[in-house]
């Protein structure tokens, strides 16, 4: 069974440096590094807080229509206004905790990036009594102090990103929650000066706080300004104007009443279009850059890195993460290479990808089937339970805790060794459960051919195809009719898997592989990294497609730690587990 995140993995975590973040005063530009207030270089390692206040379809399985406004509509059609608003409290209660933020510091972070939506903090304009005045909300101030006080306690940078702006920047409406029925931010006077007010409420509110990282001022614009229909999304715009106006606004309000914090800037085009930005319009900013679903090569940083020289400014890969472990290795040490810091995307969601994984209620798939068909309605009171359970699943205690991911983000990248999954052991009738292989990187701790999506580079790709259980290539998928029950599937030739095993009772054992295959004889092997013990032919599985037994026999095993490897010369069958029966 998977296990659910406890006090003990908070306490201890056996797959993570511990990397405390020591530094004093305030977050500064000095040149191409960030320093703290006595000048040490800070290197922010940093997470997301992705479907808190802004809520994205796809972090909930809502897959059409996703903007946080479609989805909350949705809700109140089901189980109507007043249990909406609980579900949305209890969501905002749960989703982020103190334990949230104490976990995250025994991981490895030192920081957090706090995805923001203008309308916990004020009105939108066409609600306010008077026009062009500010109503100001206590709700998002509150939940802000909550959390920096929390990071405070764990020595730990707070970075404010405006990711819902009035109105909403760009044309991938998800990502601030814009309804196009309503002037945008750029089509409206009136919101971006509520942006800009916004943001001087903010820095008159924190201006005195050291841990607060910086104002990163708007999350990922992507608006054709001068070509708004072949270039939607803003990635070819040469000018930029409207957005380096609006930039220098911002940050001129700010600088009104706080001299001490750094301002942070992302490009038109998802965060890395800067064209007609520069020069630099401030002496302590930096510049922030996204990568999703890139190569991670010394090219995928270049521009980045050009700008940092160029421009004698920090650069920060603010956003980037939503790939496998592979590819999560790659990226942080490709970043830490270069001196670079980064802040991963999201803490949790449901799915699989991320630290924590929030469970869907029994019975969600009812909703969301009807929210995409508008068949079969689920009554009111079973929907508002369906939905107030899955508020509860937000927080940290109920959610699934992936610890392969923060292996592979806090202590692949710096290491080749492997570390058990969990405790194997070889005594009579021991079973090991053949997806709880090694943590590692893979040709390391396993052998996989499709590790990671790089579509975006020209090269496709999923890692885990069944999308449950483990985030590395390995391919693992729900056994159906078996409650938390998993099993290796899609094995393709030449693929293998490794397990750290402690042989307690020495002796000769036959091994049963529990397996299925679909057609023709398939091989498989047992064995070490430096030789194979035995290799098997499995024939087709009966015409149910149960679960079916083949032998290693006669093997004999010493005293200590073994690491086995199962592997694969022909690929085309399912594995479940290994049996151990002692003979001798």
């Amino acid at each position: 069974m998977k296990p659910t995140f406890s006090i003990a993995v908070i306490i201890f975590q056996l797959f993570a440096f511990t990397i405390t973040c020591q530094s004093q005063g305030f977050l500064k530009a000095d040149g191409t590094r960030l320093v703290d207030g006595k000048g040490k270089p800070v290197l922010l390692r940093g997470m997301g807080l992705g479907g808190w206040m802004v809520q994205e379809g796809y972090m909930l399985k809502v897959n059409n229509e996703g903007q946080q406004h479609k989805i909350k509509q949705r809700i109140t059609n089901v189980i109507g206004a007043d249990n909406t608003r609980a579900f949305y409290k209890a969501w905002l209660h749960n989703h982020t905790q103190k334990i949230d933020v104490d976990s995250m510091h025994s991981w490895g972070f030192n920081s957090i990036r706090l995805p923001m939506h203008f309308n916990l903090y004020t009105l939108p304009i066409e609600k306010e009594p008077v026009a062009g005045q500010q109503t100001w909300l206590q709700e998002g101030f509150e939940i802000t102090d909550s959390l920096l006080a929390w990071c405070k306690a764990n020595n730990m940078y707070l970075i404010l990103d405006l990711h819902a702006a009035p109105g909403g920047q760009g044309n991938d409406l998800n990502i601030s929650d814009r309804d196009p029925s309503k002037p945008s931010l750029w089509e409206s006077e009136a919101n971006q000066d509520k942006t800009v007010a916004l943001w001087k409420k903010l820095a008159t509110r924190y201006a005195n706080e050291p841990w607060i990282g910086g104002y990163d001022i708007l999350n990922e614009p992507n608006i054709g300004f001068t070509d708004p229909v072949k270039d939607r999304n803003g990635i070819n715009e040469e000018k930029n104007i409207p957005l380096k106006n609006l930039y220098t606004r911002i940050t001129n309000a700010i600088r009104e009443v706080d001299k001490n914090h750094t301002i942070i800037i992302e490009g038109n085009g998802w965060g890395n279009n800067y064209n007609g930005l520069m020069p630099l319009w401030d002496s302590n900013m930096v510049l922030s850059f996204h990568k999703y679903w890139n190569f991670n090569d010394e090219e995928s940083i270049n521009k980045a890195r050009a700008f940092r020289k160029i421009f004698n400014v920090p650069i920060w890969y603010g956003e980037t993460g939503e790939n496998s472990n592979v590819w999560f290795t790659q990226a942080i040490s490709l970043f830490e290479k270069n001196d670079i810091g980064w802040c991963w995307w999201p803490l949790k969601k449901i799915g699989h990808n991320n630290p924590l994984e929030i469970k869907k209620p029994t019975g969600y798939d009812k909703l969301l089937s009807y929210w995409k068909d508008k068949k079969n309605k689920p009554e009111s009171a079973e929907a508002t339970s369906i939905m107030m359970q899955l508020a509860a699943n937000a927080a940290l205690s109920n959610t699934l805790y992936h610890k392969d991911v923060i292996d592979a983000m806090f202590r692949q990248p710096f290491s080749n060794e492997t570390v058990p999954f969990t405790k194997h052991e070889i005594l009579n009738g021991s079973t090991v459960k053949l997806v709880d292989y090694d943590l590692g990187k893979n040709g390391v701790a396993y052998y996989d051919t499709d590790t990671a999506d790089y579509w975006v580079s020209g090269k496709p790709g999923r890692g885990n195809n069944g999308n449950t259980y483990r985030n590395d290539g390995v391919d693992v998928f729900p056994d159906s009719g078996t409650l938390n029950q998993y099993y290796v599937g899609d094995i393709a030739a030449g693929e293998w898997l490794q397990y750290s095993v402690n042989v307690v009772e020495q002796g000769t054992y036959n091994v049963e592989v529990w397996y299925k295959v679909k057609q023709g004889k398939k091989s498989l092997t047992i064995g070490n990294a430096e030789r194979i013990f035995q290799t098997i032919v499995l024939p087709n599985t009966l015409k149910n497609h149960s679960w079916q037994r083949a032998l290693f026999k006669n093997l004999p095993f010493q005293g200590g730690e073994v690491k086995l490897r199962i592997g694969t010369s022909t690929g085309g069958m399912q594995l479940q587990s290994l049996k151990f029966i002692k003979i001798k």
